[in-house]
């Protein structure tokens, strides 16, 4: 089976599912050669059914996913823009549903983004924001990345490693304080964390939320309620993320669920933030530990579960993740870890670059993304 986007919209009165390809064009065969030459606003409408004023997609998504075979031959046919555009058209028809959840519930001051590492959720909030100016709503985004406290007094992990995911890694007081701040509709001045030098920095950047705007806030710990006590829970909209690996073989194995993420990572933080392919690899087993401690247990508490992986990503990725991960030496601890992901990485034929779309949520980690003004009912 494959790992479909879930998300339940909670209400008081009840819980609507909705199954949503958002993450990757799950068509079977038959579907593809029945749609392959249609336009593409024809297929989606052929995919996404109307039902008493909401969207629901179809039992026709509920097909085996593509295989890495199949996806190579659409990629060889030359239809790898389809795919993409395709894609993207049907997580977008996600962030339009949870719009129209959010603008159902006029006592909805903040939304709350939580994940775990490179699971877009930065990208995440910004289109989300878009997604609810569609209803009538204006947001302002930010994101809990700016609150971590100095690297020296980060907390350390059973392996003296720095736990960047425990709680105390953020500034929990300047958050809470900021946090009612803005809620109250008075100004303050974000921080800005410098992660080469590992250290907040004042940002010189002074934000008041505007009536009847929307605050965003994304980060690892959006969902853990010590952040955000005292807030009602009406006024609240949690929304958990994932990038689950859904790239199947031939023969219907699956390949480890966290290696969209580690690959997602390791490009953004070699592009982004100075680090190599073998630092990033050394620190994934930290990382997850941390996940498994402060992130995955909150995601109870989300009124929406969003997975925001694409399965034809690894084909865009490996031009930028080869290059890091042939780069680490055979006496590296590492080594063979990163032996391990060029082997599925090049299980995949190549998508060009220049087929992903300026706003794709892939963009957080292969940068070229568009302009912070395209975005412009969230800025951070």
């Amino acid at each position: 089976m494959s790992t479909p986007t879930t998300f339940a919209i909670r209400n008081n009165r009840s819980t609507e599912k909705f199954e949503v390809n958002a993450a990757f064009l799950k068509i079977t065969e038959q579907l593809h050669r029945e749609l392959g030459d249609k336009p593409i606003d024809e297929v989606i409408a052929y995919l996404v059914t109307r039902v008493k004023g909401k969207y629901l997609f179809t039992k026709r998504l509920k097909a085996v996913c593509y295989s890495i075979g199949m996806m190579n031959r659409i990629i060889d046919e030359g239809k790898a823009y389809r795919m993409v555009k395709m894609a993207e058209a049907l997580q977008w028809r996600g962030f339009e549903l949870i719009g129209k959840a959010i603008a159902a519930r006029p006592q909805v001051k903040a939304v709350l983004i939580a994940g775990p590492s490179s699971s877009g959720k930065t990208t995440f909030s910004k289109k989300l924001s878009m997604g609810l100016e569609e209803n009538g709503l204006s947001a302002q985004c930010l994101s809990f990345d700016d609150y971590y406290v100095d690297r020296e007094l980060t907390p350390r992990d059973e392996s003296g490693d720095y736990d960047y995911e425990h709680i105390n890694a953020i500034n929990v007081p300047l958050f809470q304080q900021h946090f009612q701040q803005l809620l109250a509709g008075e100004e303050v001045e974000l921080p800005r964390y410098d992660f080469p030098t590992g250290k907040s920095v004042k940002s010189g950047n002074r934000i008041r939320l505007k009536p009847g705007s929307i605050l965003i806030m994304e980060g690892i710990h959006a969902l853990n309620p010590l952040l955000t006590g005292g807030i009602p829970d009406e006024n609240l909209f949690r929304i958990y993320i994932s990038g689950l690996t859904v790239a199947k073989d031939d023969d219907g194995s699956y390949y480890g669920t966290t290696d969209n993420r580690l690959i997602r990572r390791m490009v953004r933080d070699s592009q982004f933030r100075n680090t190599t392919a073998s630092e990033t690899l050394a620190r994934w087993p930290s990382v997850r530990r941390g996940e498994e401690k402060w992130i995955v247990p909150f995601q109870q508490n989300a009124d929406v579960n969003f997975c925001t992986a694409f399965q034809y990503e690894l084909a865009l990725l490996k031009q930028k993740a080869l290059p890091l991960l042939e780069n680490v030496p055979s006496d590296d601890p590492n080594y063979e870890e990163a032996q391990r992901l060029i082997w599925v990485l090049r299980r995949f034929h190549d998508i060009p670059l220049d087929l992903l779309p300026p706003h794709s949520l892939l963009r957080e980690s292969l940068g070229g993304s568009a302009s912070e003004s395209s975005f412009s009912t969230c800025k951070t």
